[in-house]
């Protein structure tokens, strides 16, 4: 009987459990290897758009993903006094998706529904890390953070932007791209007010706030602004909070609410956005994925769709490979791949300072922008432009381990 190759997959955020589907089900033995001591429930809403949603009907999942959905019923913009300048709702009758995707889900709910659908031939583990990685004729030598060793015949590392596995392999050959904006995620308490839109207030000096619904009673709330300089770095939860406060205190609506709410959430979770470019994805035995490859950020978008996608075609070049065709594998699934990413990270000349002006004279000539992609024929142009990727190729063929 031959033994199946095993495989070493570094996250279990969304591409790390989608990939070990894959991969189990082309007949590798997969372990899984998550730093947090358990899988991380939380965080903030994403969506599933395009190539990503085809991939979840292939693994029989859209109508779970789709009971979790968030209720969000489209995205709205406001002004101080939380009257709405322009909304655009989800269309669910011609098939594209606008700011709001019809399948809009939270990002723990997501990984959640992907590590259950995993069959229980995929091994888990949780609370360590790769502390060194060492190619070897016949695999790779793993040690852990616990000390532990193990050798393996081919490495997936599909963790965050910072990924610390991918500095272990590639240094610091990806270029971390900054896009000059913090965002800052918390979940506040569900009131009366509060409705099922995401509802989106942009204000001078680069500022924006929204507040977004989610499936479990409460409410997702976030503060961005623009700034070159990483002011908030190295801050603690305390500093961190009172930075907040001092850039948004002077701002109306809902943000005196989002800044009490944000005082006591034990989510808060902030991110200077980045995106990672790397001249490649592979190297011997490694190969990266999701946000460790390429992540696009949210101003990108379609990351989540990405990772779906890049973890099924990773998968499918992989069980097409014959014994020692890993090389030729990820080269195909680089090529196929990049494209796709390239897209998303090819952001719009002044993006995102367009989206956050620094003037009210800007903030004025945003919102009229609005009101106009509002309109039922220019949002249609709309939705294409925010569709998600999608490859205008079919996927390719995955072997199953049976045929294998």
């Amino acid at each position: 009987m031959t033994v199946p190759p095993r495989i070493l997959v570094t996250g279990a955020g969304v591409a790390g459990p989608a990939v070990a589907y894959w991969l189990d089900r082309a007949g590798f033995d997969v372990t899984v290897l998550e730093s947090a001591p358990r899988l991380r429930e939380g965080g903030q809403n994403v969506d599933v758009r395009a190539t990503g949603r085809e991939v979840l009907r292939l693994m029989g999942l859209e109508d779970a993903v789709r009971a979790r959905n968030t209720g969000e019923v489209g995205t709205r913009f406001l002004d101080e006094n939380g009257v709405v300048v322009s909304e655009f709702p989800v269309d669910r009758h011609d098939g594209r998706d606008g700011p709001t995707a019809e399948l809009e889900i939270l990002r723990g709910a997501l990984s959640r529904i992907l590590v259950d659908a995993c069959p229980e031939t995929v091994t888990w583990r949780f609370g360590a890390r790769v502390t060194s990685l060492t190619e070897r004729d016949d695999g790779v030598e793993v040690t852990l953070s616990s000390g532990a060793t193990d050798t393996y015949d081919l490495v997936v590392v599909a963790e965050g932007v910072g990924s610390l596995t991918r500095e272990l392999v590639f240094g610091d050959e990806a270029d971390q791209r900054e896009l000059g904006m913090y965002v800052t995620y918390g979940t506040i308490a569900r009131t009366e007010t509060d409705d099922d839109w995401w509802n989106v207030l942009v204000v001078p000096d680069s500022r924006q706030a929204s507040l977004r619904p989610d499936d479990v009673g409460t409410v997702r709330a976030m503060l961005n602004f623009l700034t070159d300089d990483p002011v908030l770095d190295g801050l603690d939860d305390e500093q961190l909070r009172g930075a907040l406060r001092e850039r948004f205190e002077d701002v109306g609506w809902e943000v005196p609410r989002i800044l009490d709410g944000l005082a006591n959430a034990d989510d808060l979770y902030v991110d200077h956005l980045r995106q990672v470019v790397a001249p490649a994805w592979h190297r011997g035995r490694v190969c990266l994925l999701g946000d460790a490859a390429w992540c696009v950020t949210p101003i990108g978008g379609g990351g989540t769709s990405l990772a779906l996608t890049g973890a099924y075609v990773l998968a499918a070049f992989l069980s097409q490979a014959p014994a020692g065709g890993h090389l030729a594998a990820f080269q195909q699934y680089d090529d196929w791949m990049r494209p796709l990413v390239e897209d998303a990270q090819d952001l719009p000349p002044g993006v995102p300072r367009l989206a956050a002006p620094s003037s009210a004279a800007g903030v004025r000539v945003l919102r009229w922008v609005t009101k106009v992609a509002a309109l039922p024929a220019v949002r249609t142009v709309a939705q294409r432009l925010t569709s998600g990727p999608e490859s205008r190729r079919e996927l390719p063929r995955l072997d199953l381990g049976d045929d294998r």
